[in-house]
């Protein structure tokens, strides 16, 4: 049977018009099936530095500036509470907290050739990539949607496609699903488990007009994206400038603080950021100008990342709580990171699960902490930001920040994190003791 292309990509997302322009210039045969019709809106509109690489190396760039997008030179995160934590003799980390912040710049980056990223209109920003990897020479099809995977013949993979009321088959070589939290590869071989900890629920929406300056932690910095930390359990805020005058909010929570509210969620929404008052005046004086979005079933991972003939990306590889912004750093990196194991796949002729074990050893290790770091931060927040504002901690903090996590071993910081951790919790006594978390998340990430 003739070979339609070399490889097929589900999803034309920011992971699938990575990989389709990687490959494209690579020289290979590439697919790229989107069920929906672009643009389209989406959530997660903050980058971090780690995505600049990518951009650069695909060639799109130049596009993501003429874009207009608001540039993002750092992060802060602010309490409506001061939190005065007395010196602590086995820490040495002293602590005065309502309001941490970091700059992007504050440390180098591979790669990085700006003091700065980007928050984006993903409408916008996905159409941008995915025009990109067609302009490289992906054939891009939307509007059509994968029904089925059959690797059942050793010498191709068919691809089932909806094209309208027609099943059309394609024959590939190899598959990337880059399918987001569809997950077709991973829920039709049933490789998806649900995370054990995390369950997290978000609500949000757009709002015009909002005095940004309001819950700066300086005027200079109105611009960065903002962790508002609230006096809820396990809840905080996410502020993200769109435009000039638009931004992003967001309200995080656990699902079952959601359930066991018994309420719909404009109420929930604005009851949750009533806790701080100085958000809800802030907000109230602006205009809402789209309807609430929830999102749900945040966090899970995969028995398995990679296969005979086939990758995962993205978030059909793995989705944890994006408190941290790395819900694309993590699509454009493994999508980069894949692609260099297809690539050398394609020119030996083999795509055997073992040809992806630099991919899948990345993407181990970028998960793993990725997922410890944010546990640790669930667990005890004013750790977090205890450890952010330590000189010999910082640079560390800072490296996880802004995505280094795929090349390097554990950071010092998440180790030291992890023992301080360990000494509050088993000390009732201990002066942060009563700032833990409800969170418990396990000693060590799953394996993806």
């Amino acid at each position: 049977m003739a070979i339609n292309f070399d490889v097929a990509i589900i999803g034309g997302g920011p992971a699938g018009s990575t990989a389709a322009a990687y490959l494209a210039e690579a020289g290979m045969s590439v697919a790229v099936f989107e069920s929906e019709l672009f643009p389209r809106p989406h959530v997660g509109e903050s980058l971090v530095p780690a995505t600049t690489p990518v951009l650069l190396e695909i060639g799109v760039m130049p596009e993501i500036e003429a874009a207009g997008f608001p540039k993002k030179f750092g992060a802060a995160w602010t309490s409506a509470e001061r939190r005065d934590i007395p010196h602590n003799g086995f820490t040495n980390l002293q602590h005065e907290f309502r309001a941490a912040d970091v700059r992007f710049d504050e440390c180098d980056q591979p790669g990085v050739d700006r003091d700065h990223t980007f928050h984006v209109d993903r409408s916008k920003f996905d159409l941008i990539l995915l025009k990109n990897a067609e302009r490289l020479g992906a054939k891009v099809f939307t509007g059509v949607r994968v029904q089925k995977v059959d690797f059942d013949d050793p010498e191709h993979v068919v691809v089932t496609t909806a094209m309208g009321s027609k099943q059309v088959d394609f024959t590939v070589r190899m598959v990337v699903d880059a399918s987001g939290r569809q997950t077709k590869i991973g829920n039709q071989l049933k490789l998806k488990v649900s995370d054990p900890v995390f369950k997290q629920y978000a609500l949000h929406t757009w709002f015009e007009g909002l005095d940004r300056a309001a819950l700066a932690v300086s005027p200079e910095k109105t611009d960065y994206i903002f962790v508002h930390f609230l006096p809820v359990r396990d809840t905080w805020v996410w502020q993200i400038p769109i435009t000039d005058t638009i931004t992003s909010i967001g309200v995080v929570t656990q699902k079952q603080q959601f359930t066991d509210a018994h309420t719909d969620q404009d109420q929930f929404f604005w009851d949750t950021v009533g806790s701080r008052p100085d958000l809800f005046d802030a907000l109230k004086q602006a205009r809402q100008v789209r309807p609430l979005k929830p999102e749900g079933d945040y966090s899970y991972s995969m028995t398995q990342v990679c296969g005979d003939r086939f990758v995962l990306i993205g978030d059909a590889a793995r989705f944890v709580d994006p408190i941290f912004s790395t819900g694309v750093s993590v699509a454009l990196n493994s999508a980069r990171i894949a692609c260099a194991d297809i690539i050398k796949a394609f020119e030996a002729g083999d795509f055997a699960k073992e040809r992806f074990a630099t991919f899948e050893a990345k993407l181990r290790r970028g998960v793993k902490n990725w997922y410890e770091f944010i546990s640790i931060y669930y667990r005890l927040n004013i750790l977090f930001t205890a450890f952010v504002q330590d000189s010999r901690y910082r640079i560390d903090v800072l490296k996880l920040l802004q995505g280094s996590v795929y090349d390097e071993d554990e950071p010092a910081a998440l180790k030291a994190m992890r023992e301080v951790l360990e000494v509050v919790e088993n000390d009732p006594e201990h002066l942060w003791h009563p700032y833990l978390g409800t969170l418990r998340a396990m000693s060590a990430a799953p394996s993806f």
